[in-house]
């Protein structure tokens, strides 16, 4: 039966003799070290994927994908803008609002706010607020009757309920015989929402678009039009497209640019783990160097006789190189059987963890979000496992070099 035999000398190598248990150890131990860094990595990079789809979701449940705005003259004539933007087929959805800053007060409880006015009916087709709401609905908002909806924080921080009055302060200013004066509303309270983002539960409140056009004295202009599209990362393709075409009258920001730096930041995280537990792979690579630098010591007068037999050095190459493959193969391969399994199954893994020792890893009180999320990424696997498989290759090219520049008389000489 016809074997290669680099291949098939190099398989017999990685197997334990009588006098290299020492070095079978190095082996193992390299190959666990790489397939701890391979397992490392896929589960650390698929928490932190799951961490920023969480918050990007939680971001989109309040930010458009898209945004159509005239900051400086308002936009009189949202309709046409709005049919504007649905002329580019992957938009969906889209909805007008009006949006400015002001004070909340009930009694002595101060605190300012994002006041945005919306259609209640229209609202859901860009954001996902009507399906947060803690107490009401947003059709509760009616026009002319001055309710508001607020975040579930920003009500506990001014003391208030459903049910409770707040005054609403602007910083446009009335003309009195006292002189000049801020303009000042009455609201009720109508609803509470919770989206799971203190800086949307601490600062907004929502008021139907009627009651914040009369609020801040814009008659029938509205601040923009919200848009929401089939594919969120599209979004920054879509928005170059109404910008330069439908809309290039109107400032379009698509949503990565209101969290441009959280964003950045995420993916600069990114990279350096993966760098650092690419470290743990590299020691593992160092591993099967000094192996095979052992085994080549060991195994020189096997090498004198191959060679003597008519093997080149090329011959002799490739059995290393197949020896310290094996070994990156198999911690490959292991690492990512388990790196994919822990990734797949951290919602059950982490809770046994927690019941285990008593703890709790995620303080609902301190971080978004109460569970550890995963989101496993394919491409990061195959990138991850293709590297641990070069840097593998790339540990045995200098023992393998190595061996293969064995001269056979002086390996032969004390024999």
């Amino acid at each position: 039966m016809f074997r290669p035999y680099a291949l098939y000398v190099g398989l017999r190598y990685t197997r334990a003799k009588r006098r290299n248990h020492f070095i079978s150890f190095i082996s193992l131990t390299s190959m666990l070290g790489i397939a701890l860094g391979v397992m490392a990595l896929i589960t650390v990079l698929s928490v932190m994927n799951g961490f920023e789809k969480e918050v990007r979701e939680r971001i989109l449940d309040m930010v458009a994908h898209l945004t159509v705005t005239d900051y400086r003259r308002g936009i009189p004539d949202w309709p046409d803008v709005a049919r504007a933007t649905e002329s580019n087929p992957k938009v969906i959805g889209t909805a007008p609002f009006v949006e400015g800053e002001g004070m909340l007060i009930r009694g002595k409880g101060v605190n300012g706010a994002r006041i945005r006015g919306v259609l209640p009916d229209q609202e859901p087709k860009v954001s996902a607020v009507g399906g947060k709401m803690e107490v009401g609905q947003l059709s509760d908002l009616r026009p002319g009757a001055f309710d508001v909806i607020l975040g579930r924080d920003l009500a506990r921080i001014l003391g208030v309920d459903v049910g409770d009055k707040i005054t609403m302060v602007t910083p446009s200013l009335n003309v009195t015989p006292a002189g000049m004066a801020p303009r000042m509303k009455r609201f009720e309270v109508v609803g509470l929402f919770h989206i799971g983002m203190y800086e949307y539960d601490s600062a907004l409140a929502v008021i139907h678009m009627e009651d914040a056009q009369r609020l801040f004295r814009m008659g029938n202009r509205v601040t923009g039009v919200r848009a929401k599209l089939d594919d969120l990362f599209a979004a920054p393709q879509v928005r170059y497209e109404l910008q330069e075409e439908a809309l290039s009258g109107f400032n379009v920001r698509d949503w990565s640019s209101y969290h441009a730096n959280w964003f950045r930041a995420v993916k600069i995280e990114k990279r350096m783990i993966f760098l650092l537990l690419l470290l743990i792979i590299a020691v593992a690579a160092f591993n099967i160097v000094s192996t095979l630098v052992m085994v080549v010591t060991d195994k020189e007068s096997d090498i004198a006789i191959l060679r003597t037999l008519g093997a080149s050095p090329g011959h002799i190459m490739r059995i290393f190189m197949v020896q310290g493959t094996v070994i990156g193969v198999i911690g490959t391969l292991l690492g990512t059987i388990l790196g994919v399994s822990l990734a797949l199954n951290l919602d059950v893994v982490v809770p046994w963890l927690e019941g285990l020792f008593g703890i709790q890893f995620l303080d609902p009180g301190v971080y978004y979000i109460s569970e550890l999320p995963s989101d496993l990424h394919w491409d990061d696997v195959g990138m991850i496992t293709t590297v641990s498989f070069l840097l593998g290759i790339l540990a045995t090219l200098y023992p393998a070099w190595r061996a293969s520049r064995t001269q056979p008389a002086e390996a032969l000489r004390y024999e």
